[in-house]
């Protein structure tokens, strides 16, 4: 991971103004704590959900039980809910999210370690990216915390 990334985040949400609030499932907290092992980030980063379950992904973040269900956990639908959940919960301006396969196993029905859906969301506008990421379960979230984060940069158009 570009070690700057995270504070190029911070840096540039804070020249705008804006707050960002985190919702991680494969990455298990890790784009929160590569966010908070900056001094300062209290002054954008409003928090976020480790939402390693459906249930916490239902209950807390609000993401629809029928798009869990029909949909799955690893979805790009999943991601989009989970983005504007972390976004409301937290009150903040940006939302993010992770979901996705890290391994060492694929799911049930086949679909691969490393398919990771990545999300952002804010008043007016969401987006979400397939990722297809390699390495093993470290290198997966690894990998998926730096295209979260850079989603965020890209949204900002820096």
């Amino acid at each position: 991971m570009r070690t700057e990334t995270p504070g190029e985040v911070l840096r540039l949400l804070g020249s705008r103004r804006m707050t960002l609030a985190t919702a991680e499932s494969c990455t298990g907290g890790l784009i929160g704590k590569l966010l908070t092992d900056i001094p300062g980030s209290s002054a954008v980063y409003m928090g976020g959900v480790i939402s390693y379950t459906n249930l916490v992904k239902h209950r807390v973040l609000g993401v629809e039980q029928e798009t869990l269900d029909v949909c799955t956990a690893v979805s790009r639908e999943t991601a989009h809910e989970m983005a504007r959940g972390a976004r409301s919960v937290c009150g903040a301006d940006v939302g993010i999210s992770v979901t996705g396969f890290a391994g060492p196993d694929a799911d049930e029905s086949g679909r691969p370690v490393g398919l990771v859906y990545t999300a952002i969301d804010t008043e007016g506008f969401s987006f979400c990216r397939e990722l297809h990421l390699s390495g093993d379960r470290a290198a997966v979230r690894v990998q998926a915390a730096e295209q979260a984060l850079q989603l965020v940069l890209d949204f900002l158009g820096d």
